[in-house]
């Protein structure tokens, strides 16, 4: 099987299964882009989340949240107010930490190339921490990613150990990074929209149109070397001329008859 129809395999395989995320469908801030992904022959997503701001209530492993043994108190992926968090608090039995995690989507590419163009939207639009893999099969995944993460510790043991005047504070910041997370994903949309435009226009571009522009492009550019070059000589010509006393009679001397 060829590489392109083995992708189309994974494609099918992949867009056909059921979601399995814990919301169960796409979220909102997001479809757009999925769905123009997964449009083009040459991309499918793999998962996504927009964003979100989560309460966990679990236990912390060195400077890491265990999000596998930890129980969900609060998700959302919309700005969150103290009381919420607060409500959310008296469930909590062991530590509890608060987390605001941006955009991450992941998308598999049809070729290298192909996650280069991705890669290059993602780094234009912000998100700095993106990636490229590539697996054993030469499956080419794409991770889109940002670092402007939040995680802080509210309680210990079931016991708040920081004031709601605090909790307020960091909301105000979790929502900050809530709306410049959401700035980057429209400029995402935005940058892949026109990078998809430009694929178009140079898979459709006649190569014949492609060669003129560039040899009309060269011969201008030789034209302007030339017309350089010219003003140069006739520069240091005056410049020898002034030099030797002011300007002079030029005389051309052509071979006589005789």
């Amino acid at each position: 099987m060829d590489r392109s129809a083995e992708f189309r395999r994974w494609k099918a395989q992949c867009l056909s299964k059921a979601d399995l995320s814990r919301k169960g469908s796409v979220d909102e801030d997001v479809a757009e882009i999925v769905q123009l992904l997964n449009g083009q022959e040459q991309f499918f997503t793999t998962s996504s989340c927009s964003g979100r701001i989560i309460l966990l209530d679990g236990s912390i492993s060195g400077f890491e949240v265990q999000k596998q043994n930890c129980c969900w108190l609060l998700v959302t992926h919309k700005p969150c107010i103290k009381e919420d968090v607060i409500v959310a608090l008296k469930n909590a039995n062991g530590d509890a930490v608060l987390k605001f995690e941006p955009l991450v989507l992941h998308i598999q590419c049809r070729q290298l190339q192909d996650a280069q163009i991705l890669h290059s939207v993602a780094i234009d639009s912000g998100f700095r921490n993106s990636g490229i893999t590539v697996g054993k099969r030469g499956k080419t995944v794409l991770a889109v990613r940002s670092t402007h993460g939040l995680e802080v510790p509210l309680s210990h043991k079931g016991k708040l150990m920081v004031t709601e005047d605090y909790i307020d504070f960091l909301l105000k910041i979790a929502n900050q990074k809530m709306e410049e997370n959401k700035k980057r994903i429209e400029r995402f949309y935005n940058c892949l929209q026109h990078a998809l435009e430009r694929q178009t226009i140079i898979k459709s571009y006649p190569k014949e149109k492609v060669n003129e522009k560039n040899n009309s492009y060269s011969h201008k550019k030789k034209r302007n070397r030339e017309k350089a070059r010219d003003r140069r000589i006739t520069e240091e010509n005056d410049k020898e001329l002034e030099e030797d006393g002011g300007p002079g009679v030029s005389a051309a001397v052509f071979p006589g008859d005789d």
